[in-house]
């Protein structure tokens, strides 16, 4: 069973995919938030799915640059969709929601590969997030 934010995640993962693929079909602002309201049945949880959609899409030239980083040998437009926009939500939530733990927000995209993307996408998943978190991590200083 999913929990309330991992449904998010995966509407999330929803439009996100549909913004990708379909990029001259854009989704009108309350068509997007009508589609979360209709697939969510907790509207408590809408903004948590709205958070990372608008992140990702705020953040894209960053996230996708970052990504292409960590993602060695591996050009984003080569990817699959589904596998590209579970890693730039997984990248949304390390780089930019320090709210949420790095693993949480790993284990979450691998769990949304699986779910969605092919036999080799959650292992593919792991290693481009953990690779971003390693070259992103902070260092304290004393």
């Amino acid at each position: 069973m999913l929990t309330r934010r991992s449904r998010a995640r995966e509407v999330a993962l929803q439009l996100l995919y549909q913004h990708d693929v379909n990029p001259r079909t854009r989704m009108a602002r309350p068509a997007v938030e009508r589609f979360v309201h209709d697939r969510l049945k907790d509207p408590a949880v809408e903004p948590f799915t709205l958070s990372p959609y608008d992140g990702v899409l705020a953040q894209a030239v960053a996230i996708d640059q970052k990504l292409g980083e960590a993602a060695s040998n591996w050009r984003l437009p080569r990817m699959a969709a589904v596998d590209r926009n579970v890693l730039r939500i997984g990248a949304f939530e390390l780089l930019f929601r320090p709210e949420t733990p790095a693993n949480v927000a790993i284990d979450e995209a691998i769990e949304l590969a699986r779910r969605y993307g092919a036999a080799d996408s959650p292992g593919f998943v792991n290693g481009v997030l953990d690779r971003l978190r390693q070259n992103n991590a902070v260092v304290a200083t004393d």
